[in-house]
Parts: structure tokens; C-alpha cells; sequence
């Protein structure tokens, strides 16, 4: 199915209008932050019978939740292996499970039905930048063996035939993966909830929270609201009130572009039409709208205008696919999301009554899809499987510091992935010319009709008087007249 792309092209007043907080308010559940987590929050919450309403200090899905490329499959940006170092294989499993929750929670949520126009298609591929199967057999058997989840191993071949460019070699192909028009999804969320009860408050930055007490206290400009608990969803822009909060998270603004239609070339370059990105993190890509190509992939730790960054991808593009040349750019945008220094969200309560719901960055939908679910049934029927996120505490991410060695270890981690894909690459080719040359010299020697030259003969070594003694039965020689006469003296 096409898919028409409207992250960019269209912006908050495509919503119905939601007013901004201006009567003094009582009820169950506070959220704070209308982005993914925060509006499945109040949705979840408000199917579950509290009453919530959810504050945000600008307009639905502004910020990165409204700008994502709108891919859904499981599992966290910590690598696997190092989730079952930190905390075992069982609870690894479970928090998997939960993630695999999460990108069903998505699926069932974004159906025509419910969000026309979202546009859902099927596959997502992570490719590798180097020559990496011994790698790529041990994480298949991982993911389909200890954690139950469909996956394909894609060889070299298969993956350049599909994607057109020798800059990848083996994949790990997710069917059971999809993605979608985020924009839709994000207000089709919003829509849900308001059907379902929640009040959605824009325009209503929070200006202070005391979360002492039974009902705890929210300021904002123009009114005071009460509630038994309290959701933080705002990532990174939960600004004064819980800076501390916010500091537990390096900012980081990713930054995506789409393109002017590409036509025919674009299908006779990239044959497949699932989502695609590299297992080094820099690059993200699918295609939108049948012949556009959308694509993720400078970041950086402070905030830029989107459309600077419009040369980058093309160049981008254009090294990875050198057969699309230099694309036209429709559009830029970019959002900031929140990195936590483990590498994994923050998911529970702070203090009874106090949850966080945040640190989203670099997951995907399907982790925010889950935390909503987990806070809401954890608020209403008491479930605790947040604790499974209580390893990963809130991490200071270093401030200012933090930002610029973010930063350098972004830069550096791009670079290190360009040096090992280009010396595989210069090994792939190093092989394949020996093997050229090998056929070559095989062909020669078959029309000449002769065999590969071999290594000449070994000249017998010279033999020693004791040794020709043995050789003829250990009978000395008969000397020679020469010899005797010399021993006579008579030459």
C-alpha cells in the first residue's frame, strides 16, 4: 500500500483544537507530556475508568514523537547481549516480552479502522555495515531460540540484491516488524484517549508539582489541578519543575529529511519496502508515499535548524546509493529525544504516587506503547512489572560535559564505522580480484593444456663414504690405482 507521508507537511492544526487549562481541576491520574508514553498513559488509564488529564506545555506530538520514522519491532537500543549481562537471561527475557507487548499494543492501535490513512507496512531490516555471519548466526539463534522471536538471517547477496548498494553485507530480517505514518499515529492516539475520557490540556506548561501527600498539588499559569498520581512523560523538556529529572537524560536531536519523488529510479535502486537501518545506528531509512525516500541520520547534542542538515543526508544518500545520485530534498525536520546513560528507558515510580515514563530515545515505538500500558495497569490494578526496569536507575547524564562527550562519542563512533566498513570492503575486494585471478590462471593453464606449474625436484644429496658402505651390503670399495698411489708416495 502507498503511503503518504504527513509528519512533515502537516502540523498541529490538523487536530481537532484542544484549550489550554484554565479552571481549577480534580482527578485520578496527572500526565505530564501528550507524546507517546503520555497519551498511551491516558488512554490506557481512561479505558481502565480513572479520570486524567494530561497537560502539555505545547501542542500534541511537537516534538520528536510527532517527527519519527514511525518503525515498530521489539527489543531496546541496549544490545541484547549486554541487556543478559546486566540482568540475567530471565529477566532479559521478560523485559523482551514487554517490548513485543509494546509493538502489538501499536499494531492493534493503528489499524485503518481506527487511524485512517496510517499506512502500515510490513518487514524491517537491520543491515551490517562489515562482514560479520559468525556474528550474525549466534544473535539469530539468540532472538529465535531464548527469545521467541520470528527472525531471518539475510547472506550477503540476498541484501544488495534487495537494497542495490555494496555498503552492506549480512541482515536480520523482522517480519513481524512494520511501521507507519508517525504524525497519524501520534493524533490518532490523542483522538482515542479524548473518546475515551481523557482531557487534553495544550498550551498548559506546568509551572511547579508538589508530589508530598495524597493528592498532590500541579501549578500551571492559569490554574491549580489535584491528582492521586502523577505521570512524568515530558523526556527532556520538563523544564524547571524537575530539572533534576531532566538531567538524568542527554539531549540529543536527531535529524530526517524526505525526498522529491524519485519515480522509477528509486524501485530499480531499493527493491524492498520495509524499514532499513544499520547496526551501527547511524543510518534509517524506508520508503514513503511509493517513490520517496525518507531518511534518518546526523544527530546532535544541541539544538540546529532542521534544514541545514538537508546537504548532509543528501550526501548521505548519495554515498550509500550512489546509483540515486544527488536527490532533491522536500523537506527536513528533527525532535529531540532523551538518551539515558544505561541505555534503556526509565520506566516506574519515584515515590508513591510519582511516576516516570521517559528516556525513549533511540527505542522506538513500541517501548513508549509499553510503558503506558505498564503505568497505567500499574496505577490501577496494582500490577508491578515496572520493577523489572529498577536496575536501570536515573543516571546523572553529565550536564553541559555531558553534552559535548556525547557528542565527540557520536563523532567517533561514526567514524570507527567508516574506517571497519570501508577495510571490509577492501577485503571483500581483495578476495574477490584473488579469485578473479585464480579462475583466470586455471582457464590459461586448461587451454594450454598444462597442469599448474609444480616445484621442481630435490637433487639427491651428495653420498658419504659410510653411507655407500651401507648401500652395498657394508662392503668397503676396492681403492682406486690413483689412491694408491698417493699412499705410496709415488706420485
Amino acid at each position: 500500500m502507498p503511503e503518504t507521508f504527513s509528519s512533515v507537511t502537516n502540523g498541529p492544526d490538523d487536530a481537532p483544537f484542544r484549550s489550554h487549562l484554565s479552571f481549577d481541576l480534580d482527578v485520578d491520574i496527572c500526565v505530564v507530556g501528550a507524546g507517546l508514553a503520555g497519551l498511551t498513559v491516558a488512554l490506557e488509564a481512561a479505558r481502565l475508568g480513572a479520570s486524567v488529564a494530561v497537560l502539555e506545555g505545547r501542542h500534541v506530538g511537537w516534538n520528536a514523537s510527532g517527527h519519527q520514522l514511525g518503525t515498530v519491532m521489539p527489543g531496546y537500543s541496549l544490545p541484547i547481549g549486554d541487556l543478559i549481562e546486566r540482568v540475567g537471561i530471565e529477566d532479559a527475557r521478560e523485559l523482551w516480552a514487554l517490548s513485543k507487548e509494546g509493538a502489538d499494543y501499536v499494531r492493534a492501535a493503528a489499524t485503518e479502522e481506527a487511524m485512517p490513512g496510517i499506512a502500515l507496512t510490513e518487514g524491517a531490516l537491520e543491515v551490517s555495515n562489515v562482514d560479520a555471519g559468525e556474528t550474525l548466526i549466534s544473535r539469530l539463534q539468540t532472538l529465535s531460540e531464548d527469545f521467541e522471536t520470528e527472525v531471518e538471517g539475510w547472506q550477503v547477496d540476498r541484501v544488495r540484491d534487495q537494497l542495490g548498494t555494496a555498503r552492506y553485507f549480512h541482515g536480520i530480517y523482522y517480519p513481524r516488524a512494520f511501521q507507519i505514518d508517525g504524525r497519524k499515529y501520534i493524533h490518532g492516539l490523542a483522538a482515542q484517549a479524548t473518546r475515551a475520557g481523557a482531557r487534553i490540556f495544550e498550551d498548559t506548561p506546568v509551572v511547579s508539582i508538589d508530589p508530598s501527600g495524597i493528592r498532590k498539588r500541579i501549578v500551571t499559569p492559569s490554574a491549580r489541578l489535584r491528582a492521586s498520581h502523577i505521570v512524568l512523560a515530558g523526556n527532556v523538556h520538563l523544564g524547571a519543575p524537575l530539572r533534576r529529572l531532566s538531567e538524568t537524560l542527554l539531549p540529543v536531536w536527531r535529524y530526517a529529511a524526505v525526498t522529491e519523488p524519485l519515480r522509477e529510479r528509486l524501485g530499480e535502486v531499493i527493491a524492498f519496502r520495509g524499514s532499513v537501518a544499520d547496526s551501527d545506528g547511524i543510518d534509517h531509512f524506508r520508503i514513503v508515499d511509493g517513490d520517496r525516500l525518507m531518511w534518518a541520520s546526523p544527530e546532535t547534542t544541541w539544538e540546529a535548524r532542521p534544514r541545514r542538515f538537508a546537504p548532509v543526508i543528501q550526501r548521505r544518500i548519495a554515498t550509500i546509493f550512489p546509483r540515486l545520485g544527488k536527490v532533491a530534498i522536500s523537506d527536513v525536520f528533527g525532535g529531540a529525544v532523551g538518551v539515558t546513560v544505561h541505555g534503556m528507558p526509565q520506566i516506574g515510580q519515584l515515590r508513591k504516587g510519582l511516576w516516570v515514563a521517559s528516556g525513549f530515545g533511540r527505542h522506538g515505538l513500541n517501548t513508549s506503547a509499553m510503558a503506558g500500558q505498564v503505568i497505567a495497569r500499574s496505577i490501577l490494578w496494582g500490577e508491578d512489572r515496572w520493577k523489572l526496569f529498577s536496575p536501570f536507575e536515573l543516571v546523572w547524564a553529565g550536564g553541559v560535559t555531558g553534552r559535548v562527550a556525547g557528542h565527540l562519542i557520536g563523532l567517533w563512533g561514526r567514524g570507527q564505522s567508516a574506517a571497519a566498513g570501508a577495510l571490509a570492503r577492501y577485503r571483500e575486494d581483495a578476495r574477490a580480484r584473488e579469485r578473479v585471478r585464480e579462475a583466470r590462471l586455471a582457464e590459461a593453464n586448461r587451454q594450454a593444456g598444462t597442469r599448474p606449474p609444480r616445484r621442481p625436484p630435490v637433487a639427491p644429496r651428495p653420498v658419504r663414504p659410510r653411507q655407500a658402505e651401507a648401500r652395498d651390503g657394508g662392503m668397503p670399495l676396492a681403492p682406486s690405482q690413483e689412491s694408491e698411489k698417493v699412499r705410496d708416495g709415488s706420485v
